[in-house]
């Protein structure tokens, strides 16, 4: 049997039959035994998941129906192999046993971290097929169609984060291949989806400036001063300002060695490891991002 939480929420079985949507109610239970699934989770955080901090005198009745609710439905999933629910109690809350490999969730964080350890090593091109992979998993909003409270709204957050991670591996891959031209439209994707991120705007401007194309990369540099000036009231960050004096023909500055303002660099075709001591994310160099 395979969950699907990125994108709609789906129950397919074995044979690729996709099982009828549970409830809501049901549903939002059962995302919740599976990120990440096999962990013992108690009825006190189903309980906040579903009511916050106003829940009724009957929470934990209706926690018990609906558990109930849900093994009935992963029952039907499972009535050809005519084993035992996957969903079982025990002494102090619930557990949903399902292998890593049939949650899209935790099979995107594992290509994610391979993808990151391939880069790391050197092994850049396998680095790009596992990140697209990874991204390919996406078929949507985190658990679209499912109410969600304070327990899936943080898991939510934390997929969102580690897929803007895989885009900034897949980025530091392509660069290193020297693959600018199919870089540029990645870019301005990147760029168009979270505008409020620096990272993704910088990368735009100096993957146009190594690619000759001045007069595209000036333009691009306008358009991320005007979007931090008009939703965050800030100007770019020094590395970007360096940038931009490069692109004018200006001499950089020089600037003392930092923890939140790294040295910019007058190439980025050769980043170093992202989280070594000398990357940006390391030390501190800003990304702003906003999540819906």
């Amino acid at each position: 049997m395979r969950f699907h939480l990125i994108g709609p929420f789906r129950i397919v079985t074995d044979d690729g039959r996709v099982l009828p949507p549970p409830s809501p109610k049901v549903a939002q239970v059962l995302a919740v035994l599976l990120t990440p699934a096999g962990d013992l989770v108690t009825p006190g955080t189903l309980i906040r998941e579903l009511w916050h901090h106003d829940p009724p005198r009957s929470a934990l009745n209706t926690v018990q129906t609906y558990v109930h609710h849900a093994r009935r439905a992963l029952t039907r999933g499972q009535e050809d192999d005519g084993g035992p629910s996957a969903l079982t109690t025990g002494f102090g809350g619930y557990t949903l046993r399902a292998d890593e490999t049939s949650v899209d969730a935790a099979v995107f964080g594992r290509l994610v971290a391979r993808g990151r350890e391939e880069l790391h090593a050197g092994r850049a091109e396998e680095a790009v097929t596992t990140l697209d992979r990874a991204l390919a998993l996406w078929r949507g909003p985190v658990l679209s169609g499912v109410p969600t409270g304070p327990v899936l709204a943080g898991r939510a957050v934390h997929l969102e984060e580690l897929r803007i991670r895989a885009f900034e591996l897949r980025v530091d891959a392509m660069r290193r291949l020297g693959r600018l031209r199919e870089l540029v439209p990645v870019l301005r994707t990147l760029v168009h989806d979270h505008p409020l991120n620096e990272w993704f705007h910088a990368q735009l401007i100096d993957a146009l400036r190594l690619a000759g194309r001045r007069a595209e990369a000036l333009e691009a540099y306008r358009a991320l001063h005007r979007v931090l000036r008009d939703e965050l009231g800030l100007a770019p960050s020094p590395d970007v300002q360096r940038l931009h004096r490069l692109l004018l023909g200006r001499p950089t500055l020089p600037e003392p060695p930092s923890r939140d303002a790294p040295p910019y660099r007058e190439s980025w075709d050769s980043p170093p490891s992202r989280d070594s001591p000398d990357s940006p994310s390391a030390r501190g160099s800003r990304r702003a991002v906003i999540s819906s």
